[in-house]
């Protein structure tokens, strides 16, 4: 009985980040450009923003952003810091570091052209002049690609109209912000089929791209996993499903005119980063990929964590997401090769919410209301450490940040369920021997 209200007790202090009815867990990393103080960690649980190079960590709940559930946005940062999130009810912008969001053009009337809110976005990318660019899945009604060149405020079409299909990707040339990918799929009329279009004048002119190289899986769904930062022409293809649990990856050197199979995973690809020649691929538990001849062959990266994310600082550090457990005792870590990782950040360090006046939502909601909950949960103390130290492979040094190392403590569920339980057998009273 004492045992099972142990673990009772604990598993209620999860109430928080597992009302979406899944563990709190890192998903995925963002940058502004230019910018490698500020950490943008998207999390099952809301948003993580750090402004001091990842020793300090934020929180942004689910509802202040305006989501919930299994869902999980895709974001973007402008250079200015503006938070993009895309959500089933439209784009969701935040100008004033995540106290706030709007849903934009929600000023707009019904049927107008330009109006994006109440549509289900599901892809974003801002292009190296600034540009953003989204694109919907909406059921019912046809689905299209729209470009903003004042920071989200306006979006016109961009001539990718379907009532058939739904996009899933869009993906802006780090060199050449005329060169997009976008792609989508439909699931009748007259069949399933996967899409991929490319524009080489910013929209003026789409063309479809004829995937005869390309296996999918009954569902057939691609994704643009991401396109090389020098050359507008090399791009990476998830073919979502396609190698029964896992993917297969393709790689173009032609703009998508022809594609060829590169790597074929046991589970689904997170994310493909590419820096200078090396091309790294994570799929979670089923480990880390390396290429060291840009993407033409892989090998997998002995000794990595299993990664739930990973992305690329503009100075060229990687950093990604792990279990926040046993063995990897990071919920975010900072890398050089993808092999070696030192820890910037366990769910123990968060500080708290974003710090915002009254009247906002990250002030009334998610820190008067939820954030009590979730400090619970975490044992949530803070930073464990401070000062100017940068860490190592920081290329940055005496920005003042990256100062915290969460050490070898375990996450607090499982060292205070370990104490509980250790207590309680301790306790039980033991049989005689006869």
């Amino acid at each position: 009985m004492r045992l099972a209200a142990a673990v009772g007790f604990v598993a209620a202090l999860a109430s928080v980040a597992h009302a979406n009815g899944r563990s709190p867990a890192t998903n995925g990393v963002y940058f502004a450009p230019a910018d490698n103080d500020s950490v943008y960690v998207r999390s099952t649980f809301g948003l993580l923003i750090s402004h001091d190079d990842g020793c300090t960590f934020r929180w942004v709940c689910e509802q202040n952003i305006g989501y919930g559930g299994m869902f999980d946005p895709k974001y973007e940062i402008a250079a200015d810091g503006t938070v993009f999130a895309t959500t089933f009810g439209g784009l969701r912008v935040s100008r004033d570091g995540g106290c706030s969001f709007t849903t934009a053009t929600a000023e707009l009337p019904a049927g107008d052209p330009g109006r994006i809110a109440n549509l289900w976005v599901d892809a974003i990318d801002i292009g190296p002049t600034g540009d953003v660019w989204v694109a919907t899945a909406e059921s019912g009604q046809p689905n299209d690609v729209y470009r903003s060149t004042d920071n989200g405020i306006t979006f016109t079409k961009a001539g990718l109209s379907s009532a058939t299909v739904w996009w899933k990707s869009l993906a802006v040339a780090p060199s050449d912000a005329m060169q997009i990918y976008v792609t989508g799929y439909q699931v009748a009329n007259p069949a399933p089929a996967a899409h991929l279009f490319t524009t080489a004048d910013g929209g003026a002119a789409w063309t479809e791209i004829t995937l005869t190289d390309v296996a999918f899986a009954p569902t057939p769904i691609v994704m643009v996993a991401a396109v090389d930062p020098t050359d507008p022409q090399i791009l990476f293809l998830r073919s979502v499903g396609a190698n029964n649990t896992g993917d297969r990856l393709y790689r173009s050197a032609d703009a998508g005119v022809t594609f060829t199979e590169v790597l074929a995973t046991d589970l689904p690809i997170a994310d493909v980063v590419i820096r200078d020649t090396a091309v790294h691929v994570v799929a979670g538990a089923g480990g880390v990929f390396r290429s060291d001849d840009r993407g033409v062959t892989f090998a997998p990266v002995a000794g990595s964590p299993q990664l739930g994310c990973l992305a690329k600082r503009s100075d060229g550090t990687l950093v990604g997401c792990a279990p926040n457990w046993d063995p990897d005792f990071m919920a975010v870590g900072r890398s050089s090769d993808a092999a070696q990782w030192q820890k910037i950040f366990r769910f123990v360090e968060l500080a708290g919410p974003v710090t915002c006046p009254a009247g906002t939502v990250g002030r009334d909601v998610c820190d008067q209301q939820m954030w009590p909950a979730l400090q619970t949960q975490f044992g949530a103390t803070g930073p464990s450490c401070g000062g100017d130290t940068d860490l190592a492979g920081d290329t940055d040094p005496g920005d003042g940040g990256g100062c915290c190392d969460a050490g070898e403590r375990a996450p607090f569920g499982v060292s205070m369920l370990g104490f509980i339980v250790a207590w309680v057998l301790a306790r039980r009273p033991r049989r005689r021997q006869a």
